[in-house]
């Protein structure tokens, strides 16, 4: 199946909520559609992909422990399909859990129990994101040898093969490429892909990174693009 951006923002958004336990479904249903979201529910995790590709929703609510197949195993699944953005919840506390899921794409992350605002704030802050973007970027694509990105079409070519990136990937590599040779801090990165406001996972940029390098880097293990500062961030090399 052909990878396919995020759909164009509706004025309800609809949210795809995959979970299993009944009373986390009869809650967010109701929460988010006083928040005037519409709910689509999948309750495993096979469901989930047969409903992802009917309903195309605007952003995923992911349940890490699914029947069927694993919250991991599905948001792998979607991230082949789309960049719609990925919010994985789990009752799991272990850091673990966390770097999974972000390493197979999921945008952000939410942890069992959480309060409903807090909740909405997250999937406002992801679908902000998608609505603005990419009218904050520049509109010309930037290329470096066999690596190009154009930010008014959200793609990426590595030797004229397109790469599926999620938002924040893209985003980060996007800021990346446009400071080209420049030292660029954590905080700025954080600061300028993820908003001044982000509370959460402290390692989110290094395991953004260590994605962007998989797809990007002939050998992640020894990069050449994406340089890392020891104790300071990173930079890209324009002549890799």
């Amino acid at each position: 199946m052909t990878p396919q951006p995020p759909q164009p923002m509706t004025k309800q958004p609809n949210v795809l909520l995959v979970e299993d336990e009944e009373s986390f479904i009869q809650a967010l249903t109701v929460g988010l559609g006083h928040e005037n979201m519409e709910v689509s529910v999948a309750r495993d995790g096979k469901e989930a992909l047969d409903i992802f590709d009917e309903v195309n929703p605007d952003i995923v609510l992911l349940d890490v422990m699914l029947p069927k197949l694993t919250g991991v195993d599905v948001c792998r699944e979607i991230r082949r399909r789309s960049s719609v953005p990925i919010v994985m919840i789990t009752a799991k506390t272990e850091e673990m859990d966390v770097v999974v899921g972000l390493e197979v794409g999921a945008d952000d992350y939410i942890s069992k129990p959480y309060r409903l605002r807090e909740l909405v704030a997250r999937i406002r802050a992801q679908l902000r994101r998608v609505a603005e973007h990419p009218q904050d970027l520049a509109s010309t694509a930037i290329v470096y040898g066999d690596l190009s990105l154009d930010p008014t079409r959200h793609e990426v070519f590595l030797r004229d093969k397109p790469v599926l990136l999620p938002l924040k990937e893209f985003d980060l590599l996007w800021v990346l490429m446009s400071n080209a040779g420049q030292l660029l801090t954590r905080e700025r990165l954080m600061r300028q892909v993820w908003g001044d406001d982000y509370v959460g996972y402290s390692k989110t940029l290094d395991v953004h990174i260590k994605r962007l390098r998989s797809k990007i880097e002939d050998t992640p293990s020894a990069p050449k693009r994406i340089i890392t500062i020891r104790g300071l961030g990173y930079k890209f090399n324009a002549k890799a």
